[in-house]
């Protein structure tokens, strides 16, 4: 990895991480409280990214740059990890399962539906 890619990773990292509190912080505004939507929706958006540039095909160094830095900062499943125990902690293991399992369906869907999409779309072209 060449120095000029190195710091474009970075750069991406920092850019998605930030998207991710922004989108945290205007969709807690509109989503119901009591349970972690936002962080749920982010990781969806970003599994669905990822899987679509996958598909792509995008040369190794782009693929590299947007999904590890910019999608790898953009999601956060360690955040998943903690709202899961706080739910479980509460007494709400229903909303605790819902959360850890729920994740991992929609984001493997998600991301299965966008490498599909991709795929097709690198075909057509």
């Amino acid at each position: 990895m060449t120095p000029l890619m190195f710091l474009a990773l970075m750069l991406c990292g920092g850019l998605g991480a930030s998207l991710r509190w922004l989108a945290d912080v205007l969709l807690s505004r509109v989503l119901p409280a009591g349970f972690p939507w936002a962080i749920l929706i982010v990781n969806a958006t970003g599994s669905l990214a990822l899987g679509l540039l996958t598909g792509l095909s995008l040369p190794s160094p782009w693929l590299a740059v947007v999904g590890m830095g910019l999608l790898g900062g953009y999601t956060t499943f360690s955040t998943v990890a903690v709202d899961t125990q706080v739910l479980a902690r509460s007494g709400r293991g229903e909303a605790a399962w819902g959360n850890a399992l729920g994740t991992l369906v929609l984001c493997v869907a998600l991301a299965t539906a966008g490498l599909a999409l991709g795929i097709g779309l690198t075909a057509t072209a």
